[in-house]
């Protein structure tokens, strides 16, 4: 998937420079057939042709270091560093997506979307999760909040992530933690939906089945630049979609559980009906 953002960050680059692909290897030196390699995102590019490109695209040595970190892997938020030896892999490539994403679309049957949850809700739900010791519950604790960092102001040069959950009634009368840990939860949902970069909307359960019963799912997507990518949570392990046919699947999905969903303004009345029935 990294691969694929830079090589549309390539291309973008070689037309902000007008440049043909032949002209790029007439002045470089660069194969055409390679270069349209690394452009399709079909080839990695070694880091001395990434200079040489650099360098005739004029790219300043910010961008340079940024789009070269596109060729090393995950580039995970610093302070998730001190919790890779708990949380799975795929789990904290997750983190590092969400953490660069502009957008993300959620949909949750079951529980509070993770970026929505109260500390008492999220230790709850890992302790009634997967058997693990006490260091650990509370590291996956730490983990889940410190991602809530992207929703807010303070994430470093970056606007807040605009986030746009559906969620299942089931995931709001089921009693996590106990009826206060609830309470405190759906309070915290009212809360969080008053914020400008959050939509939050309920199908409930008179709406009928609908596609999302097949489970939860979250589309990110990074801009204009680089392609969206899905991730499904399973217990057979952590998935990311990045074709496109899968990418317009869950889009389509997506846009049928929000048409489905009630309106944000009555999906705060309905949660506000279950706080004070």
């Amino acid at each position: 998937m990294r691969l694929r953002r830079l090589a549309t960050e390539l291309r973008i680059l070689r037309t902000e420079a007008a440049l043909t692909r032949e002209q790029v290897q007439d002045r470089t030196g660069v194969n055409q057939g390679t270069l349209w390699r690394i452009e399709k995102g079909q080839a990695k590019p070694h880091l001395g042709t990434l200079e040489t490109l650099f360098d005739l695209y004029n790219v300043t040595p910010a961008r340079r270091t940024e789009l070269i970190e596109l060729t090393r892997g995950a580039k995970q938020p610093g302070w998730l560093r001190q919790f890779t030896d708990v949380i799975p892999r795929g789990y904290a490539a997750y983190i590092s997506f969400e953490s660069e994403a502009k957008a993300a679309h959620n949909y949750e049957s079951l529980y509070i979307p993770g970026l929505l949850q109260t500390e008492e809700y999220a230790r709850a739900s890992v302790l009634d999760g997967l058997p693990m010791d006490a260091d650990e519950v509370e590291q996956n604790v730490r983990t889940r909040l410190e991602r809530q960092i992207v929703l807010s102001r303070q994430r470093e040069d970056r606007d807040p992530l605009e986030f746009w959950a559906v969620i299942d009634e089931a995931a709001l009368r089921r009693e996590v933690g106990g009826r206060a840990v609830m309470r405190a939860q759906l309070a915290r949902l009212l809360e969080l939906s008053e914020q400008p970069n959050i939509m939050l909307q309920v199908i409930p359960f008179d709406r009928g089945a609908h596609p999302g019963m097949t489970g939860a799912f979250v589309r990110l997507n990074f801009g204009p630049t680089a392609p969206d990518i899905v991730y499904v949570e399973s217990l057979a392990g952590d998935i990311f979609l990045e074709t496109e046919a899968e990418i317009d699947r869950y889009g389509l999905v997506f846009d049928h559980l929000r048409a489905m969903a009630l309106s944000p303004r009555d999906t705060t009345a309905f949660i506000g009906n279950l706080i004070n029935p």
